[in-house]
């Protein structure tokens, strides 16, 4: 019993260091999200959802600087690091998405995030971090059938002072924020923000000598709040960010090396505004959710990353995106009532050409063909060519849903539904312009010239989906004697819509070509460019146990999923250039999550987190294979967090601090097959600081016992690469805030 105690909910507490949990929960509640979309208040305001919270204090002890570095802290959360800021593939129980929808949502400030390439950006004057894990389709909707990331910035309504905030480190690290927040009148209040970063770079290219994940970036947000009347608070976000990338890392598992020719990097403008307005009547509570989003980015690298010429890919795209949610809740005795309506709509333009280049076109096009026909060989007439691809992606959709919750005695039951309704259609025009010789060795002589072909190849067309979904959610909840446990147990319906495989057109018009050579086409459109929705079951039992003094908390969870058509990218086998998103079709994912937090005394807290999960295929034939029985790919099997805290007073107006902290993944499968995979590895962090009244410097390091480890890896045209973790790194940070409120 006592070991349950100390492992079961890291959550119940909530607490940070120097304030107490009531007064919290009333503080934070105005703005959060899981606030604005639940039916009680404090801890039942979390419902029967497993879920781990990270304060804006801890956020800083644990080093934590972009989304991705919650992971594993979370347990059977898991964000891996590599490629660029584009890339924020979230796995959570078994399911994730590497390329187009994420199964994870993002709210920041009450705003979902659409688009999970603008997931990776800097945190500054965090508040806290929420991850609830499981499906909360029906609340949340599009992108969250593993979960959602709530992030609650400070409000300057409820804190007024300056902070800033400047760090620098190995691998020529620079990142440094500053931040006002003011009133303007008794009743309204806002706050400034900027921050910048630089980081010079951890790999080196061979082929060039420069560094292959240099970066920099910044961003600016305004936020206003305004209190018009004791019933009615109005919040508008908004924000400018950009980031500028050298990429990719990858290595040659062949070679061992980082060695490519052609020019890699990842470009991003985003800009969001999202407006807030709750209205609390003695009935009931309203709340109003607007917001719009802004992409501009470019993609361009060496598809191939050799230091041959194959081919490269430019994806430039501009997505304009719009939601409203309309939220109205309230409670008469026993009963308590949530409604909402939800509708957004975005709109992506983009433009991916695909270059042949020397040995792309000899050794892909060239080389195939010949074989085919030795007698009449052909050679390319120019030294490159591109497949040139144009899109344009209306989606749109709509939603209602809808809670109700019941008490009965120390029980809470409530049932959800929500029917959702999307449609998506894709424009495309794709084509090719080129030409090639083909020549005639039949003859005792030298070749002679047989024909010169003109190649031009238009393929233009439109293809449009819709999907409807009723998405249901059952939970039951029982409360303990002790103030913070309970036992909760949910049964749910997850989903995620389909959609088209935009990377795969290069491909397609990769094989028009070869077909206009005598070649048949390996594919067409309405095959391989659309994918199917992903559905699941989802069922859970878990508590949360805290002690009457709240100094020991903890969770745990059980959960059983089963999972229909999940989305998984693939590398299709052979010569091709693109990736695509495939049905599977069952996976079955079965885990535990275990974590908790103790306070023995006012100056340690210890707190640790697992999380296991077995994802496995149970029906998944690509008629090459059968899948059935293997792991699904890119799921870590474990994910293990410990940290130990300790703080003491030097004087009355300085102290310091010291925090340990030790990650675990693994192991990871890197293919359907199981062929390939990363073993378990363990990260050790560190972290000392000393603090005055307004000031503090901490000395920080990370990977201590320089492991090595790969954080992603995939084949092409057969070849095999892997992005290395990163190394021994320290970082030195100063912090200096001025607190008027």
């Amino acid at each position: 019993m006592k070991l349950a105690i100390l492992l079961l909910t890291f959550l119940s507490g909530l607490a940070v260091f120097a304030e107490e949990p009531d007064t919290l929960s009333r503080r934070l509640e105005e703005v959060s999200v899981t606030a604005i979309k639940s039916t009680g208040a404090g801890m039942a305001a979390r419902g029967a959802v497993a879920a781990t919270v990270v304060s804006g204090k801890e956020i800083e002890q644990l080093g934590i600087v972009t989304m991705k570095n919650v992971s594993e802290v979370a347990p059977n959360f898991y964000i891996p690091d590599y490629g660029t800021r584009m890339t924020s593939s979230i796995y959570v129980r078994g399911i994730g998405a590497r390329i187009d929808q994420p199964v994870v949502g993002l709210n920041v400030d009450n705003v979902p995030f659409l688009n999970k390439d603008n997931y990776d950006f800097d945190l500054v004057d965090i508040e806290r971090v929420e991850v609830l894990r499981g499906p909360q389709s029906t609340l949340y909707g599009r992108n969250t059938m593993g979960g959602v990331v709530n992030i609650t910035t400070l409000s300057p309504l409820r804190y007024r002072g300056f902070r800033f905030m400047a760090e620098a480190g190995t691998g020529t690290l620079l990142r440094a924020s500053a931040s006002a927040y003011f009133g303007v009148s008794s009743r309204v209040a806002m706050a400034v923000s900027a921050n910048v970063n630089y980081l010079g770079g951890y790999f080196t290219n061979e082929y060039s000598g420069a560094k292959a994940d240099r970066e920099e970036g910044g961003a600016v947000r305004w936020k206003t709040s305004w209190r018009p009347s004791s019933a009615v608070t109005v919040e508008n976000t908004a924000s400018l960010s950009l980031s500028r990338q050298h990429g990719y890392p990858y290595e040659s598992v062949a070679t061992g090396r980082i060695a490519y020719n052609d020019t890699c990097f990842y470009r991003r403008t985003g800009i969001s505004d999202g407006l807030t307005v709750n209205w609390r009547h003695s009935a009931f509570t309203f709340s109003s959710i607007t917001s719009f989003q802004y992409i501009d980015d470019n993609m361009t690298l060496d598809q191939d990353f050799l230091p041959d010429s194959y081919f490269t890919l430019t994806q430039k795209r501009r997505e304009w995106a719009f939601t409203q949610d309309f939220v109205a809740k309230g409670r008469s005795g026993r009963y308590s009532w949530l409604a909402g309506v939800f509708g957004f709509y975005k709109r992506s333009r983009m433009e991916a050409p695909v270059t042949f280049r020397e040995d792309g076109i000899e050794r892909l096009i060239v080389e195939h063909r010949n074989e085919v026909n030795p007698v009449y060989p052909i050679s390319w007439d120019e030294p490159s060519f591109r497949l040139d691809s144009r899109f344009t992606a209306p989606t749109g959709g709509v939603a209602v849903y809808h809670r109700s919750a019941v008490d009965v005695g120390d029980w809470t039951f409530a049932a959800d539904l929500r029917l959702d309704y999307e449609t998506t259609t894709l424009d495309y025009n794709s084509w090719c312009r080129s030409a090639y010789t083909i020549w005639d060795l039949s003859g005792a002589g030298d070749p002679v010239v047989f024909d010169r072909v003109g190649l031009v190849i238009d393929n233009p067309g439109t293809l449009s989906k819709s999907f409807t979904q009723l998405l249901p959610k059952l939970t039951v909840q029982y409360r303990l004697p002790t103030p913070g446990s309970e036992i909760f147990a949910s049964f749910s319906k997850g989903y995620k819509s389909g959609g088209y495989n935009t990377q795969m057109f290069s491909d397609v018009l990769q094989q028009k070509v070869m077909e206009t050579m005598g070649l048949s086409a390996k594919y067409d459109v309405s095959t391989i460019i659309s994918y199917a929705p992903e559905k699941s079951w989802n069922y859970e039992i878990g508590c949360r146990l805290s002690t009457a003094d709240r100094k020991l908390s903890g969770e745990m969870a059980l959960f059983y999923i089963d999972c229909r058509d999940q989305q998984l990218t693939m590398f299709p086998e052979g010569t091709t250039t693109g990736r695509i998103m495939a049905n599977a079709g069952k996976t079955r994912s079965v885990g535990a999550e275990i974590s908790g937090r103790w306070h023995p005394a006012p100056q340690w807290l210890l707190r640790a987190s697992y999380g296991f999960t077995s994802a496995e295929f149970v029906d998944f034939d690509n008629g090459r294979e059968d899948y059935a029985g293997r792991r699904v790919p890119y799921v870590p099997q474990n994910t293990f967090f410990a940290g130990v805290s300790w703080n003491r007073p030097l004087s009355r107006s300085l102290s310091v601090e010291i925090n340990v902290g030790l990650r675990g993944v693994g192991s990871i499968y890197w293919d359907e097959a199981n062929r390939y995979r990363q073993p378990f590895y363990a990260l050790l962090d560190a972290s000392a600081a000393v603090s005055g009244r307004c000031w503090s410097v901490t000395l920080g390091g990370d990977n201590l016992t320089s492991t090595r480890y790969s954080t992603f890896s995939y084949e092409s045209i057969g070849n095999r690469f892997v992005q290395r973790g990163k190394p021994v790194r320290g970082t030195v940070t100063f912090r200096y805030e001025i607190s008027t409120f």
